[in-house]
């Protein structure tokens, strides 16, 4: 089935005025209008295409890479307001509609939002929505500890930040464990630290345990280096500074050193710490 929404490789099935005719292996098919037909090509070519629906509500391919797709989140810029809700920029010819409703603030035009896109069962046409927790669930979570995830910053909260997990789950970065500037809609690479017995998901910016030690070891060295040799950072400076310096919590700084003193790579000093040139 060619869905709505999603990337398909179709087949070039003929070339007809309006553009190209696509075909799956089950002889459905979609135009490829003429703005988006590639300069060479051969009938029975497969091309990589996105399906959506035009301004005539008619399924149409485009090889327009877009910023969504159908049942994933992004963040995306609100184009304009009118009487039956917003619309958002996602790359293409024709807005992503968002009805008021599926507003968990009033959006403005020239806002960006974070979103989730659907198909709509009632009208078959894709659209979002910024009421973006009701698309998550923690109720079947097969993650374990220091499993590397895909995250998107949703929103902070007093405890730190929300984030969503392989765009499927809810987890939270503690505010005591962020050590770079975050914004709505940042994606990110994090690392679980705890699964819940509640199903909460704990998660980590920083690898964690021993799997910490060999990258941010590595962080400080290129650093040292960039400094030309020295930083002025020790076993004894405040988290603030090493923060702000490295993007690393004290503890895991402290563990990195350790291990760049022990493999002879440098010298820590009273007023810092320096390279060991060889």
């Amino acid at each position: 089935m060619i869905a709505i929404g999603k990337h398909h490789e179709l087949e070039i099935d003929r070339d007809r005025l309006p553009g190209l005719y696509l075909i799956n292996e089950d002889e459905e098919e979609v135009l490829l209008p003429n703005k988006y037909v590639p300069e060479t090509y051969e009938v029975g070519d497969k091309i990589r295409v996105f399906v959506y629906l035009d301004h005539e509500e008619r399924p149409v391919a485009t090889t327009i890479e877009p910023f969504a797709k159908l049942n994933a989140f992004a963040y995306l810029k609100c184009v304009d307001v009118t009487e039956i809700g917003a619309f958002l920029n996602w790359g293409l010819e024709k807005h992503l509609f968002v009805p008021f409703k599926e507003q968990a603030y009033k959006m403005k035009k020239g806002g960006s939002y974070l979103v989730y896109v659907y198909l709509d069962e009632k009208t078959e046409r894709l659209v979002a929505s910024s009421k973006t927790n009701r698309f998550l669930n923690n109720d079947l979570i097969l993650l374990s500890s220091y499993d590397e995830v895909d995250l998107i910053a949703s929103h902070p909260s007093d405890k730190g930040w929300n984030v969503i997990v392989n765009q499927k789950h809810l987890g939270l970065v503690y505010a005591d464990e962020i050590f770079q500037k975050i914004t709505v809609g940042d994606k990110m690479t994090g690392y679980v630290k705890k699964v819940r017995s509640d199903n909460k998901i704990d998660i980590s910016l920083q690898k964690t345990g021993f799997r910490a030690i060999e990258p941010n070891a590595a962080t400080v060295l290129r650093m040292l280096k960039a400094e030309g040799g020295f930083i002025p950072l020790h076993d004894k400076s405040s988290p603030e500074a090493i923060k702000e310096l490295l993007q690393l919590s004290k503890k895991n700084f402290k563990k990195a050193i350790g291990t760049l003193y022990k493999q002879r790579k440098i010298e820590i000093e009273s007023d810092g710490i320096s390279l060991i040139e060889k």
